[in-house]
């Protein structure tokens, strides 16, 4: 591994006792053979915590061969390492410092199989989806109204949201498109997505009540 940047690490918010977490922040914030050597052992944690993670999830992916689940883990502990440099300052000591790295390996692990996941597949637009969800065995008056409920709502999307906010609520609630997989396709940020699907779900609320049909007010018809 070559080294990455010396990060200049105060020793606040360290527990009084917790020498093992102040002795990793003290030899990565330092340089030389001390600060390279806790760079190889950082990152030997890490490839250890995305191989676990892997491991966990590989029962859905087994398309995937062992040498490709591998170089997955592997780059995900190189991204992990340099998220844990760039962040040595954001350490609090609420967990121990390992406890604390750990998690940023899990999540670029988790990340990159959702990313090799929807390697390949499109992100349809369809609205005219919405119908086809089951009625989950309802009686034929609650049957009908949820059809009608299901109609209102796919007229909403076709004609309150915009293309992108119909694309990317469509992804997300009816294909199942991770956020980050969608965020990487369309050239955006997580943060601007989550934007995206909050002003899309206010509109699509404000066009059922509109119709007198959004959540909550389904039995206001039948007083009206």
């Amino acid at each position: 591994m070559s080294a990455g940047p010396v990060v200049s690490v105060a020793r606040v918010g360290v527990p009084t006792g917790d020498a093992e977490s102040q002795e990793w922040l003290d030899a990565l914030a330092g340089k030389g053979a001390r600060y390279e050597e806790a760079v190889s052992r950082l990152h030997g944690l890490l490839l250890r915590a995305a191989r676990f993670e892997v491991a966990r999830r590989k029962r859905v992916m087994p398309h995937l061969r062992g040498e490709e689940l591998d170089d997955i883990a592997v780059q995900s502990a190189d991204d992990a390492l340099v998220a844990v440099l760039a962040r040595l300052s954001d350490f609090r000591g609420e967990s121990r410092f390992t406890t604390w790295a750990y998690k940023f390996a899990i999540l670029e692990a988790a990340v990159a199989l959702r990313r090799r996941a929807w390697q390949g597949r499109e992100i349809p637009i369809e609205p005219e989806r919405w119908p086809l969800v089951p009625s989950g065995g309802l009686s034929p008056e609650a049957d009908t109204e949820q059809r009608e409920l299901l109609a209102a709502i796919s007229d909403g999307v076709r004609e309150a949201l915009t293309p992108h906010q119909r694309r990317v609520l469509l992804a997300v609630v009816l294909e199942d498109v991770p956020i980050d997989v969608l965020a990487e396709r369309l050239g955006t940020t997580r943060g601007a997505l989550y934007k995206t699907l909050h002003d899309a779900r206010v509109r699509l609320r404000a066009d059922l009540e509109g119709r007198g049909l959004a959540p909550g007010n389904e039995g206001s018809n039948s007083h009206g």
